[in-house]
């Protein structure tokens, strides 16, 4: 199913002519949870891995996080075991509740694996699969048409606690022969083990967050909307929130620096200044009503289809070298 984003409650370039000036596209991916092949694209599916490539590991051993560890089984269970108590519930108007036999297989909130486990190498998961015919804002090396985004599906403390990173841009017509059967990691973070989740790009335009607009610009913005918020014929809405900066997965576009003020993504190999590239979200859309919950998704549809949670429900945003595709990536969770 197509995935359209509602229209913008008000045309703010047409308040902010200049603002023109401060627009990129960005592909909005809608994951939603599927079956899909390596064929395709998709969150959290299975990736076109070359048989005879080394599958990545992560080897920092005792510096990770090791708060609430869990192997994937169990926190594939659990989500299996939630979801079929919300589809009774749904399916019979019943209040939501978990049986005798659903409770007992659940492990007690304090559970948590051995915390040696983590001492070994763990294999990263896959986080994303994107294909240039599907993703319009897709960026690549040439010849490429297939980015791969992989993490350590542990926290890294010196990282700001959050996963570390991987990406892959390959040839797809180079795999002959795909890697059947990944390795798993001996544990992870529920937060970090994606919902397999196909996905329905859909381009739509961003506008920079607000402090990084020229500052006459800003001050002109943040007047509107101060002005609209105390005028009860006005709805008030948001140009961080409703106008700018689509939530979600998405590829592309711009970041957005709510949570901290912005901070100079510059490369650790060059010290040039950095771009978008690619963002993991813990949230499709913003409350029950938010403006950007696709048309077709109706009101109740859960906004995590992914069941990734990055920190207290926010985003994170990898950011790639423009000056070369080898440099490593950085992050920031916003």
């Amino acid at each position: 199913m197509t995935r359209t984003t509602p229209p913008r409650p008000v045309d703010i370039t047409a308040l902010f002519p200049a603002l023109s000036e401060h627009s990129a596209t960005a592909t909005r991916l809608h994951p939603r949870p599927g079956r899909p092949t390596t064929a395709e694209s998709s969150v959290g599916g299975p990736l076109l891995w070359p048989a005879d490539e080394a599958w990545p590991v992560c080897g920092d051993g005792g510096t990770h996080d090791t708060f609430e560890l869990e192997t994937p089984a169990t926190v594939r269970r659990r989500r299996e075991i939630y979801a079929a108590a919300e589809a009774r519930a749904a399916a019979t108007g019943a209040p939501y509740h978990l049986t005798d036999d659903e409770q007992a297989e659940l492990p007690d909130a304090d559970f948590s694996e051995p915390q040696d486990l983590v001492n070994q190498p763990i294999p990263l998961v896959p986080v994303a699969q994107l294909y240039r015919r599907d993703i319009p804002d897709f960026v690549g090396p040439d010849g490429t048409d297939l980015l791969q985004v992989l993490w350590c599906p542990l926290d890294h403390p010196e990282e700001g606690y959050n996963p570390r990173v991987r990406l892959y841009w390959r040839r797809s017509s180079d795999v002959a022969h795909t890697l059947n059967t990944p390795p798993e990691p001996p544990v992870v973070s529920d937060s970090y083990l994606p919902t397999p989740c196909a996905v329905h790009p859909e381009q739509i335009r961003e506008h920079q967050y607000g402090r990084l607009l020229p500052d006459e610009l800003d001050a002109q913005i943040t007047a509107w909307e101060q002005d609209a918020n105390d005028d009860e014929a006005e709805d008030g809405h948001s140009y961080q929130f409703d106008l700018s900066l689509a939530p979600g997965w998405k590829v592309g576009g711009f970041a957005n620096w709510s949570l901290t003020d912005p901070q100079p993504m510059d490369c650790a190999e060059c010290g040039t200044a950095m771009t978008l590239l690619f963002t993991a979200d813990s949230s499709e859309w913003h409350g029950t009503g938010g403006s950007w919950r696709p048309l077709q998704d109706p009101a109740g549809t859960s906004s995590n289809p992914t069941d990734v949670s990055i920190g207290r429900g926010y985003a994170l945003y990898v950011f790639r070298c423009p000056a070369s595709f080898d440099h490593p990536p950085a992050t920031a969770m916003q």
